[in-house]
């Protein structure tokens, strides 16, 4: 069950989330298993399964990274276990700042930690702009399906996912 379609939502990575929230509550009290309790086990079993991807379709559509990663699936895009490969530069960047890491664990400095984390923000606030930009423009295109962007997005995604790893690794430095 495609989410948009359950919350009656245009394809967009820019959802009003307001009215994703609405259409939750909406949703949940119509499909809230204790109000059909005199009904068929069948049917019984179909709220209980509209009720559940409710649930899902909020957790999704109200999550920015989970719907560009949903919107992508949707576009075939991407799928459980890909193996996607970043590009060749931005890996060599953050070969960098993992061996800066490395030393890091063996020689604790407090400033090369504050300057890793400052690239790490350069990088992440370059990442989110090129995205907003992409998918801002994806929402106004007439064509939902232009592939072009949204292989964009998809490299985009990839390489936040990869910094948000390098992030987790910078904060476990800092609660030393």
């Amino acid at each position: 069950m495609d989410y948009f379609e359950l919350y009656n939502l245009p394809v967009s990575f820019h959802v009003d989330e307001a009215q994703v929230k609405k259409k939750f509550y909406e949703l949940s009290k119509k499909f809230h298993p204790d109000f059909h309790i005199n009904e068929s086990d069948e049917k019984q079993a179909e709220i209980l399964e509209l009720s559940t991807a409710n649930n899902k379709a909020y957790q999704v559509l109200s999550n920015p990274l989970k719907r560009i990663e949903y919107v992508l699936q949707l576009n075939n895009l991407m799928a459980e276990g890909d193996k996607y490969q970043l590009p060749q530069d931005f890996l060599m960047d953050m070969m960098e700042v993992n061996e800066a890491l490395m030393e890091l664990e063996f020689d604790e400095d407090p400033i090369a930690l504050e300057k890793i984390r400052n690239e790490i923000s350069v990088i992440e606030k370059g990442l989110f702009d090129e995205l907003y930009q992409y998918t801002t423009q994806f929402d106004a295109e007439a064509d939902p399906q232009n592939e072009n962007i949204l292989l964009r997005i998809k490299d985009i995604w990839y390489r936040q996912k990869y910094l948000l790893r390098i992030r987790e690794s910078l904060n476990k430095f800092a609660s030393r």
